[in-house]
């Protein structure tokens, strides 16, 4: 079976392709990834549309006031050059905890392995672990508990060791 680095591996391939789906089954596992023909798509919108789309997608703090970051290209400041940002590796359901009643698998000031565990992200009625991929102390968690993430999206700022 495959692993989330793998899958994601998969969509960057097809993304960047002229590949149009990719179909993996083993036993009841089944991964299905379609090319949407981005560069026909970005073709009609410039066409349509004169102004530029922001790809950086807008994050919400806790008090509900909106995150306007810097995007890659964008320059940053000192404090967010020391800090590494554990991303999202797919589209889903965030979770901060095993289960409801559990409490969170890291909390901010935590300090964390590349193996631990950050979180858990729902989709398709299956449970993924994400790992924090890095080793460090947790400075900032940017969603909440049962937010809707995207592929690529923030989820925490790590200062690494």
């Amino acid at each position: 079976m495959l692993n989330s680095k793998e899958i994601i591996e998969i969509i960057k391939y097809v993304n960047g392709s002229t590949v149009d789906e990719v179909h993996y089954e083993h036993n009841s596992f089944v991964v299905k990834v379609k090319n949407q023909n981005p560069q026909v798509e970005e073709t009609v919108k410039s066409e349509q549309q004169e102004e530029p789309i922001s790809q950086v997608p807008n994050i919400v703090n806790e008090r509900g006031q909106e995150d306007v970051s810097p995007g890659p290209e964008m320059d940053t400041s000192h404090e967010e050059a020391e800090t590494l940002t554990v991303t999202s590796p797919m589209v889903g359901m965030f979770y901060a905890s095993p289960s409801p009643n559990d409490p969170a698998f890291i909390k901010i000031g935590d300090s964390v392995k590349e193996e631990t565990v950050v979180c858990v992200l729902e989709a398709m009625k299956m449970f993924n672990d994400v790992q924090a991929d890095v080793n460090g102390e947790v400075m900032e968690v940017l969603v909440q508990n049962g937010d809707l993430v995207e592929f690529g999206q923030p989820l925490f700022l790590v200062k690494p060791e």
